[in-house]
């Protein structure tokens, strides 16, 4: 069996590059990144033998919501202290549960029971979800992933943001070391659909930490801006005298950012129309939820925005990668549409977005628009792949470089 070494070198102002994965929520539309993943995971292992896995190439991946399952997924070690899962297994998966994790209701009483369980109580119980991932799951914690994972939540009794963050679980004194089950099931409690989620967690001083937490969209629904952040706080704490001014500091940075996809071509809501609604309104129109699409849309497209003109005033745009669907329609813009015709939608989706050139969001139209000379989705991948493999070569020879110096100086003390 091939040996695969993860890229994580021992000091964070080490690197060529700091390679970061994000993974954006959406509930059911997880299914798309997922497709997206295993094509990057594939290429990786053209490039590097079929042990490859998207962990050891990323130095952090950052999910919320559902992106938060797919991120430790991806990072959750098992028996043999390698991925839990590949990223080919990530869309049976959601095809295998979404259905029961969203139980639909058919015809006219179960739409009516749905509009009634969402004016009293979430639209679904979250037990079926929370079960699978605390029998996939297990008792890891945040300390324990294969890379570094970043994970955003909501706490509503202090009305702030929580950041799960492997980096600072690794502290002594840390009180965010909880378990991932935990975690994830925190992070995926959109409000109106799940239910929030209370837990308590112990540090290592014997004090007890306790979490009411929600959907981590409300924080951050594209979670790539917070995943650099949390990078760039080591980095200081490292070097405190760094001072990212140049472009060859955040030149550094590889960035890969995958959507859910959204349905905003649709143009479901205008002006005229939400100056009339009330608290009911905002919170049901048809089949929407007209509150939780502003907000997590909102999020999404400033991050993204951000971050592009970021990159592209320090020339370095080519590091930086969004991969996201805005002309989603109908039930495939759901969160939780988990009929078998709108799951094979949503794989369809992705593997038509693969194929999409890569776009940019145009915040004056709010829509992506494809960026000149960048080939498809599919062909910057690729590229990215290459450089990742680059990545994991030039540090594990590195290390090994480090290891035949320290074995010759202890030659020589002999």
């Amino acid at each position: 069996m091939e040996k695969t070494t993860p890229i994580q070198p021992e000091h964070p102002t080490c690197r060529n590059l700091t390679t970061i994965l994000s993974i954006d929520g959406g509930g059911i539309r997880g299914i798309i990144p997922a497709t997206i993943l295993a094509f990057l995971e594939s290429q990786l292992q053209e490039l590097d033998g079929k042990e490859a896995r998207l962990a050891d190439y990323f130095d952090v991946i950052a999910g919320t919501s559902t992106g938060g399952l797919v991120t430790a997924m991806l990072a959750t070690p098992n028996e043999n202290n390698r991925p839990l899962f590949d990223a080919k297994d990530i869309k049976p998966f959601y095809l295998e549960h979404g259905p029961r994790i969203f139980p639909q209701k058919s015809g006219l009483f179960g739409a009516i029971a749905k509009i009634f369980r969402s004016l009293t109580g979430p639209k679904y119980d979250g037990k079926y979800l929370h079960g699978v991932l605390r029998e996939k799951l297990g008792e890891t914690r945040l300390d324990s992933t294969l890379t570094n994972v970043v994970i955003p939540t909501f706490d509503i009794e202090h009305l702030q943001p929580t950041i799960f963050s492997s980096y600072e679980a690794k502290k002594d004194s840390c009180n965010l070391n909880a378990r991932l089950s935990d975690i994830c099931i925190g992070t995926s409690a959109a409000p109106t659909y799940l239910p929030a989620h209370y837990f308590n967690h112990q540090n290592h001083d014997g004090n007890f930490s306790n979490f009411n937490l929600i959907d981590g969209g409300v924080v951050a629904n594209n979670p790539a801006l917070v995943a650099i952040n949390e990078v760039t706080k080591q980095i200081f704490d490292a070097n405190p005298g760094f001072l990212p001014t140049k472009s060859k500091d955040y030149g550094h940075f590889l960035v890969i950012s995958i959507g859910t996809g959204s349905g905003k071509i649709e143009k479901r809501y205008n002006a005229k129309m939400a100056a009339k609604w009330g608290l009911l309104n905002w919170l049901i129109h048809g089949n929407s939820i007209p509150l939780v699409d502003v907000f997590t849309q909102a999020s999404a497209d400033m991050v993204d925005f951000y971050l592009a003109v970021v990159f592209q005033a320090l020339h370095s745009e080519e590091n930086y990668l969004r991969i996201q669907d805005d002309t989603l329609t109908g039930t495939a813009a759901s969160v939780d549409d988990s009929t078998n015709k709108n799951l094979n939608k949503l794989v369809e989706i992705g593997e038509r977005l693969l194929k999409k050139p890569v776009s940019r969001v145009n915040l004056q139209t709010g829509l992506l628009e494809p960026v000149k000379h960048c080939g498809t989705n599919e062909e910057a991948l690729r590229i990215l792949a290459e450089k990742l493999s680059q990545e994991r070569k030039c540090r594990e020879g590195k290390l090994a470089y480090k290891e035949n110096l320290k074995v010759d100086q202890a030659a020589t003390h002999l």
